[in-house]
């Protein structure tokens, strides 16, 4: 029965590993189609690509100078709206920052040439007296 056991592990990580690989690769295709260069993030994938298809929309929508205010805006209240609030967002091809911000809620990525800072803090709410 033990080897059946150890059997079933080897398998289920080696299907776990597939799964991984499977996923870098298609997380990989969707970075080369919006042309994006992620430089630090501690979000979940789906999040990403949301923010990055939004990006690259927004974008395309204006082109030659990219309106960095437009898109600062757009991603803020997309995420605003979709994760509850208060996410921030800076986007700009020259900033310095530092941030603390909710755990699974940062991402800094470069697309085509803007960099984008985007990142969600704690909410607290005001005591009503």
């Amino acid at each position: 029965m033990e080897g059946v056991e150890l059997e079933l592990e080897r398998r289920s990580k080696f299907l776990n590993s597939l799964i991984q690989k499977k996923k870098a690769k298609e997380q990989q295709e969707q970075k080369d189609e919006f042309n994006v260069r992620v430089r630090a993030s501690d979000m979940p994938l789906p999040q990403q690509n949301r923010a990055f298809s939004l990006s690259r929309e927004i974008l395309n929508a204006t082109p030659g100078k990219a309106d960095n205010k437009r898109l600062a805006l757009a991603l803020k209240k997309d995420f605003d709206s979709a994760y509850g609030p208060a996410w921030h967002c800076i986007v700009g091809t020259s900033f310095g920052s530092y941030v603390t911000h909710s755990i699974g809620g940062f991402i800094y990525f470069q697309i085509d040439k803007v960099y984008v800072l985007l990142f969600k803090t704690v909410v607290e709410p005001l005591d009503q007296k």
